[in-house]
């Protein structure tokens, strides 16, 4: 069996970690989740294991059960997302495909059961009664503002990229056949029970999605029932398959995910074109021209050689280098996360407010976990030089509506300064508070300039 924890009461467990009360809108009562930073709610999500055991014993390892009989938890967990929420949803302008599907498993294989165009709840309802289909609702922090608050602090706590998607099962049913996914997976039980089965991985820490037949994986290594406020990680790549127990309720369970194409090849293949660019600017080696016909033929042995020999040159290289020129990776996730959680019409995350920044101010960067500093080619296409520029981008103006939905258009927001920059940037980064007179920078117009672009984009405050 996974790691399995039941709360305290018969000495073998330890209890869950205390933790601070935060007020709940959706609820209207207290959050048994610690929603005050984002490393409390990751710790209270997996109480009452801790956080340096999660990651030292589970984390891309093996799977971690936890269940808990406690109501309080259980009725939280059922207000993120219940079955007759969908009706409200359905109003709002809900489409098969991008927002909605419907399927079954039959036979070891997902028959989808989609309507074209608009999602009609009486019709989604009947599939669901009558057919004995799943639903699938994708991405739906889009809607639920506390989904969207614990998301929020999850993509903030890992750097990485958080979407969810929502099941309701009917009893007696199976949504999806065995199969894997690309993602670090958290489930969380919202209704009802699910029976799931777990199976060893045939690609440990998979880089895609893929169905698994089920002769090919063989009897399950875990097997076990969720049941409201229960929790379930497994790492990417474990085959899996869950159904809702007969002559029961339906179930409804949050399938919360991260760390999608975030692996060190990943980031390998961000940063080591940046690299190259360096490196041939100072080496006239690699900027010497291949050899005569190498595109027309197998790769020779030649080749082969010299291509070790520049990589073992770039590992040198890396060794002294002070910053990393991410091509994409960086920015991607400052583009594409969520914005800060802020109920209202968010003013304070797109119009600066406060005192307008001056010499003699002392200013602080605030939305720290929402900020990416980072070091890159200049991306001006009128600029042949392609010298280095410092780039921050931030995700205070970004769209909550448009999160994980992959075709939306989405658009990026920040700033970009000359590399001699970087000091006085890290100075604000790395400082509780900074009086902009020690900015090192050569000019006082350079720092005046600075700071009221940070404050232009609400990235600091005069304190």
């Amino acid at each position: 069996m996974p790691k399995k924890v039941k709360p305290a009461g018969d000495g073998k467990e330890e209890g869950p970690v205390p933790c601070k009360q935060v007020k709940l809108e959706a609820a209207g009562g207290p959050s048994p989740l610690n929603l005050d930073s984002p490393s409390g709610l990751f710790e209270s999500l997996i109480s009452p294991i801790k956080t340096e055991t999660f990651f030292k014993e589970f984390w891309e390892q093996k799977p971690l059960l936890i269940q808990r009989d406690d109501p309080v938890l259980a009725t939280y967990y059922r207000s993120l997302f219940r079955l007759s929420d969908l009706k409200s949803l359905c109003s709002r302008g809900m489409y098969y495909g991008r927002d909605v599907n419907v399927c079954r498993c039959v036979n070891g294989k997902k028959k989808v059961l989609n309507k074209d165009g608009k999602v009609h709840f009486l019709q989604l309802r009947k599939d669901f009664d009558q057919k004995r289909a799943t639903i699938q609702f994708h991405q739906p922090q889009r809607f639920k503002d506390e989904l969207w608050r614990i998301q929020e602090k999850l993509e903030c706590y890992f750097g990485s990229l958080v979407g969810s998607n929502v099941y309701i099962t009917p009893a007696g049913s199976q949504g999806l056949p065995p199969h894997y996914d690309d993602v670090e997976v958290f489930i969380l039980q919202l209704e009802g029970e699910k029976h799931w089965r777990l199976y060893h991985p045939t690609v440990p820490l998979a880089r895609e999605y893929s169905l698994e037949a089920e002769d090919r994986i063989g009897r399950p290594a875990h097997e076990f029932t969720l049941k409201p406020g229960d929790l379930l990680y497994f790492p990417r790549g474990t085959i899996h398959q869950a159904d809702t127990p007969s002559g029961l309720a339906h179930s409804t369970h949050v399938t919360i995910s991260t760390y999608q194409s975030s692996s060190w090849g990943d980031f390998l293949l961000d940063t080591i074109s940046g690299l190259v660019f360096d490196t041939a600017k100072a080496d006239v080696e690699l900027r010497a021209g291949i050899s005569r016909q190498l595109l027309l033929v197998e790769t020779t042995a030649v080749a082969t050689r010299k291509l070790s020999g520049f990589l073992r040159m770039l590992a040198d290289r890396l060794e002294g280098t002070r910053e990393l020129l991410s091509a994409d990776m960086k920015k991607d996730f400052a583009v594409n996360r969520l914005p800060p959680y802020c109920l209202g019409d968010g003013a304070e995350l797109s119009t600066p407010g406060g005192q307008l920044p001056g010499l003699d101010s002392t200013v602080r960067l605030q939305f720290r976990d929402h900020v990416v500093l980072t070091v890159g080619p200049d991306q001006d296409p009128s600029d042949e030089t392609r010298e280095k520029m410092v780039y921050i981008y931030h995700s205070l103006k970004n769209r909550r509506e448009t999160h994980m939905m992959g075709n939306e258009e989405t658009e990026s927001h920040g700033l970009r300064f000359p590399l001699s920059h970087i000091d006085a940037l890290k100075q604000i980064w790395n400082s509780s508070a900074i009086s902009v007179k020690d900015l090192k920078l050569t000019t006082d117009e350079e720092k005046q300039s600075l700071v009221l672009s940070l404050w232009t984009e609400c990235l600091i405050q005069v304190v």
